[in-house]
């Protein structure tokens, strides 16, 4: 058949639109092929997102307090069967859907947070590539599912790579990273995710990487993601990131449209999401011109379009229901009591006990009379944080309490906003000194730290944080109510670490609760009962101030996160106390000689000497003493157990070549000989005045001989 040139550039208008997921209509039905239209963009951090009432679990922060990687599988799980559910309420006859009612999931946002001023840092499970690395791939193996024919959804890893804040920069910055700092920190959760749980996508960032931008970068999609890991899915790029590549206001890599799809097109980037800056069809004339002019070989098109293709074919989206196993799931499955249940024990596991002088919590008895003050004491929005679906049953702080506490008075009063000051000031603090017990519930919410927006406050800019502080209106109210002279709990909602230091020398009680969920009220009124010990611990460092970090817009990881900052935090990293109490005997290491072809075992016997029964973290580090390019120590190993009261467990770790690894300066994975040191315990091996000194032992091994490890 011929073909004239107009036709030509039809057939590549409407292919090309079928690799752009601003809308529901971009990536267009062939109906003659029997292929509906499809939408690409879905959110799942934690629940299915912007598609009305799903169950919302704590943001992904939170999630990663509770260092617990089954019930991150059961929470993934739960997710894949949800998105499945809203996908089967939502397709159309013609087998179309909905914006966010698909199954391919941009999820989970595996960023390290390497400094807590960046907004979005909520969005990820915090500042350590090895914790980050489990809990990313727990995530994407059990969202994707287990079928040897069918995807139950596709997750998508993101930001690829180092993207990590400032939110004003983002669209612009060009980052110089180390080798070192490349592979040793902003790599292993891609490369893991990637080549342990096999994701289906990944998606580029808006920044660009050491000269080029993420989504045209051949060093990191190619090299990295299809060469060295061996990816086999599609790129999709981040909403306006392909844009960003010729736009004036963005990285003017390339002068124009077609010079930039061309080189993210060849560079390996499949799926473009536009954004609001840009007008989508920019993009598709870019395709088009850029084929027509020679400048994209269609071959590379094709090459888009089959994977992208090969995606739905793994979903299912043109088989009949009966061979697919997921499409059993119905509609009734969203939003379950069984799935609520999940997440509320996920809001138990994720609360960090921050502070307990005097063991004030739990509570010996019943309050009489219970203040509730504060911002955040009955705040939806401080239950969801970002990226979330709607709860059918929401349980603020407040509504817990009530629950919890049938037999007493609650009275409740707001007494500040979350950055501005409330006349209900005065009122709060006279209830303080009328109650039995004070919680005060503070913090931040998603509508002042968060993804690019304008904030006008003290200590916001742009959804980032210039200071660490609680916001001075909270910080005052707070003084004023703990002069009241009451035991006062101090219930924090946030999504990165605060410069807490009034509150950690003056208030008796501290927990951590992040942004809990829909049932994170319940969580925390159960924790102040004493229905469970607490054993959250965290995922970040709490630094006392911006004093102890360098310029936000450094991204060298020279004194930045517990690996490589060498002054005293307010709260360690892994940091978490108990209302039991955990005792450590009897380390040992399978060899004390270790050849660079070795897997060293490490045992540990740990007892719950408390009172009570419970659950300890127990983490396992390694420091490599006098190695360029070691960190001061490095997560290798963590397990979640419960032990009952008086109960011994032996908890064993296996450690293979890349847990012995350091990465030196050109970014190659090193086993180097010499001594290495062992701490296993419930808490890195430091501490200061006024917190607890971590249970734990030490122990060590020698690396006899060295080995450079494949990428």
């Amino acid at each position: 058949m011929r073909m004239n040139v107009a036709g030509v550039v039809v057939v590549i208008a409407f292919l090309a639109s079928a690799l752009i997921a601003a809308d529901a209509e971009t990536a267009p039905a062939i109906p003659r092929l029997g292929i509906p239209e499809y939408n690409w963009w879905n959110e799942g951090l934690h629940g299915v997102a912007r598609a009305d009432i799903a169950t919302v679990f704590p943001q992904a922060i939170g999630m990663a307090a509770s260092w617990d990687v089954p019930l991150m599988q059961k929470v993934a799980n739960v997710l894949g069967t949800e998105f499945r559910a809203k996908y089967m309420a939502k397709v159309r006859p013609n087998g179309g859907t909905d914006w966010y009612r698909g199954l391919t999931v941009w999820s989970p946002n595996i960023n390290i947070f390497r400094d807590p001023r960046w907004g979005r840092g909520q969005e990820t499970y915090g500042e350590d590539p090895f914790l980050t690395s489990r809990l990313g791939v727990s995530f994407v193996s059990e969202l994707q599912g287990s079928d040897s024919k069918y995807l139950k959804a596709i997750a998508t890893p993101k930001h690829f790579a180092v993207h990590s804040g400032p939110e004003s920069t983002r669209h612009t910055v060009d980052v110089h990273v180390s080798r070192h700092d490349l592979e040793d920190t902003y790599l292993p959760a891609f490369r893991a995710t990637v080549m342990e749980a096999k994701a289906q996508s990944v998606m580029c960032a808006y920044n660009a990487v050491n000269g080029e931008p993420a989504c045209a970068n051949g060093t990191l999609l190619q090299e990295h993601l299809r060469k060295d890991w061996g990816f086999q899915g599609y790129v999709v790029s981040d909403c306006g990131a392909a844009a960003d590549i010729f736009i004036p206001d963005g990285h003017r890599f390339a002068p124009n449209a077609q010079v930039g799809v061309t080189a993210a097109f060849e560079a390996g980037m499949d799926l473009i999401c536009g954004d609001y800056r840009n007008n989508m069809s920019t993009e598709l004339t870019g395709i088009v011109g850029a084929v027509r002019h020679g400048l994209l070989p269609e071959s590379v098109l094709d090459r888009a379009l089959t994977r992208l293709f090969t995606a739905r074919i793994k979903l299912g989206m043109f088989d009949p229901p009966g061979g697919n196993i997921y499409s059993k799931i119905t509609a009734s499955q969203n939003d379950t009591p069984a799935h609520r249940e999940i997440a509320l024990r996920m809001a138990k596991e994720s609360l960090v006990l921050l502070k307990n002088n005097g063991d004030l919590l739990p509570l010996k008895e019943t309050p009489g009379v219970i203040a509730v003050i504060g911002p955040n004491a009955d705040n939806l929005d401080a239950l969801v944080g970002n990226y979330n679906g709607t709860p059918s049953r929401p349980v603020t702080i407040l509504a817990g309490i009530r629950a919890r506490f049938p037999q007493s008075k609650v009275v409740y009063v707001q007494g500040t906003g979350l950055v501005g000051a409330d006349e209900s000031s005065d009122q709060a603090v006279e209830a303080a000194r009328k109650a039995d017990l004070v919680v005060m519930v503070a913090g931040l919410s998603a509508h002042i730290e968060g993804e690019e927006m304008k904030v006008n406050a003290d200590g916001f800019a742009g959804g980032d944080r210039t200071s660490l502080d609680l916001p001075a209106p909270q910080e005052q109210l707070l003084q004023r109510v703990q002069a009241a002279g009451k035991p006062t709990v101090l219930v924090l909602m946030n999504g990165s670490a605060l410069g807490i230091n009034w509150a950690d020398q003056n208030v008796p009680a501290i927990v951590e609760a992040w942004y809990p969920g829909g049932q994170g009220g319940t969580a925390v009124a159960a924790l102040l009962a004493g229905d469970f010990s607490p054993a959250g611990r965290l995922p970040v460092t709490f630094y006392k101030s911006v004093d102890q970090l360098p310029p936000f817009d450094d991204y060298s990881m020279s004194k930045r996160t517990y690996r490589y900052f060498a002054g005293e935090p307010l709260y360690p990293f892994g940091y978490g106390l108990s209302f039991t109490t955990f005792g450590y005997s009897n380390s040992r290491v399978s060899k004390a000689d270790v050849a660079a072809t070795d897997n060293v075992t490490v045992c540990v016997d740990v007892a719950n000497s408390g009172a009570v029964a419970g659950e300890e973290v127990v983490q396992l580090y390694l420091t490599h003493p006098g190695v360029p390019g070691a960190p001061l120590r490095a997560l290798k190993g963590f397990q979640r157990i419960h032990l009952d009261k008086g109960e011994k467990r032996t908890v064993l770790f296996t450690l293979r070549a890349r847990d012995l690894s350091i990465v030196d300066e050109s970014g190659k994975h090193r086993i180097v000989p010499g001594r290495v040191d062992v701490w296993v315990g419930g808490a890195q091996p430091v501490s200061r005045k006024g917190l607890t000194p971590p249970a734990g032992m030490k122990t060590q091994f020698a690396i006899t001989s060295g080995a450079t490890l494949p990428d």
